[in-house]
């Protein structure tokens, strides 16, 4: 399960659930950016009630902004409050990590967790028309050119750059090449990038499940064949179809923890 640094997944709950036993793979991590002084005078603006709207496009940018609103406001939840800022999460996994720190979003993509579903589901114009978008350094355009489209105002800013994580032990890739390893859960098109780097492709019998489209775009360029595509973008959503993929592909019950 190739996926950033840090933190505990519920997909390894919920593959151990269905009898697997998850080898978690740090591929990439997260690192704060190398100058934080554009992050934090746009958190000031933010609690002055500068902007209407927060967007929030990844879990990984949530414990930044809340390490970096302690500095001013206290906490995130009351320098949210002090603006009178609505908040808007790409999808499910983005959501439970504001709820996790005391925040509802208030608006939520309709069908698949993308940055193209948000922008679609985003509202009309209103007063004050400004956006305040924290992202990663690899993040693309989307965000910024959709909502710029509909007539926002919108600031985006480098929360966290993404960086290579430290090469995998031999023995991960060793199982990874020999199939020992028999499915991987592919998080983001940046994991995808690390995992072809690193491990290369690995035997046909091993089944790779993608989290959303820009993974799974991200794997067909690099030539990686996935067996399913999360409908849900959660890691819950990834145990989902690769359980899908198993019966499809190998029927029967699910491979031994030895063999996933």
């Amino acid at each position: 399960m190739p996926r950033p640094t840090g933190g505990h997944s519920p997909a390894v709950v919920a593959l151990a659930a269905v009898g697997a036993e998850a080898v978690v793979v740090p591929l990439i991590e997260t690192v704060p950016p190398e100058d934080p002084t554009e992050l934090d005078d746009a958190l000031l603006a933010l609690e002055s009630g500068w902007f209407g709207w927060l967007v929030v496009t990844s879990a990984a940018t949530v414990p930044v902004l809340v390490d970096r609103a302690q500095e001013s406001a206290g906490s995130l939840t009351q320098l949210l409050a002090d603006g009178q800022v609505r908040v808007a999460a790409v999808g499910p996994g983005t959501a439970r990590a504001l709820r996790e720190v005391g925040i509802e979003p208030d608006l939520l993509p309709l069908g698949r967790s993308t940055s193209r579903g948000l922008v679609e589901a985003w509202p009309p114009l209103t007063e004050p028309a400004r956006v305040l978008f924290p992202r990663g350094d690899l993040a693309a355009a989307t965000i910024t050119d959709g909502l710029r489209n509909l007539g926002w105002d919108v600031t985006d800013v480098v929360a966290y750059r993404t960086v290579p994580a430290a090469p995998p032990p031999v023995e991960v890739r060793e199982a990874w090449t020999d199939g020992t390893i028999r499915a991987a859960l592919l998080t983001s098109a940046s994991t995808v990038r690390e995992l072809a780097a690193r491990l290369g492709t690995p035997p046909t019998t091993t089944l790779m499940i993608g989290i959303g489209p820009s993974t799974a775009a991200e794997a067909a360029r690099l030539g990686l064949p996935l067996a399913g595509v999360a409908t849900e973008q959660t890691m819950l959503g990834m145990v989902d179809a690769l359980t899908r993929a198993v019966t499809t592909v190998l029927p029967g019950p699910l491979p031994s923890p030895e063999e996933l």
